[in-house]
């Protein structure tokens, strides 16, 4: 089993920034791919970015390319999502999934264990 806990959300102005963490338990990390997606209201579940644990390989969605950066730390199995000049319509719940397999995807249904979510609520 693995169990996933995000922490930093909260309120923060346009062209502001914000980090969120994931702390991961349970199983060893040696093969599994580490996701971000965010929900907003009404809308679906979509992939932000994503962490091969091993090798620390990443992927983007376009739309926060260049504003957004994932990384991990080993010691700590935690992964992490900087965010950077923050735009209204990155208001949203963000989770952290976990996938078994060491391919990246961007599909939710292909990740195996969630997070309960944070909320990031940027103001214009």
């Amino acid at each position: 089993q693995v169990q996933l806990v995000e922490s930093g959300g909260g309120l923060v102005q346009a062209g502001g920034s914000l980090r969120l963490s994931c702390a991961a338990s349970g199983r060893t990390f040696s093969s599994y791919v580490l996701g971000w997606f965010r929900q907003a209201p009404g809308k679906e579940r979509e992939f932000v970015a994503a962490i091969r644990w091993s090798g620390g390989l990443t992927y983007y969605a376009d739309s926060v390319k260049g504003r957004l950066t994932i990384s991990r730390d080993i010691a700590k199995k935690t992964v992490y999502l900087q965010m950077n000049n923050l735009k209204p319509e990155d208001t949203a719940v963000y989770y952290c999934a976990a996938d078994f397999n060491q391919i990246i995807t961007t599909t939710s249904s292909t990740y195996d264990y969630w997070g309960q979510g944070t909320q990031v609520t940027v103001s214009s």
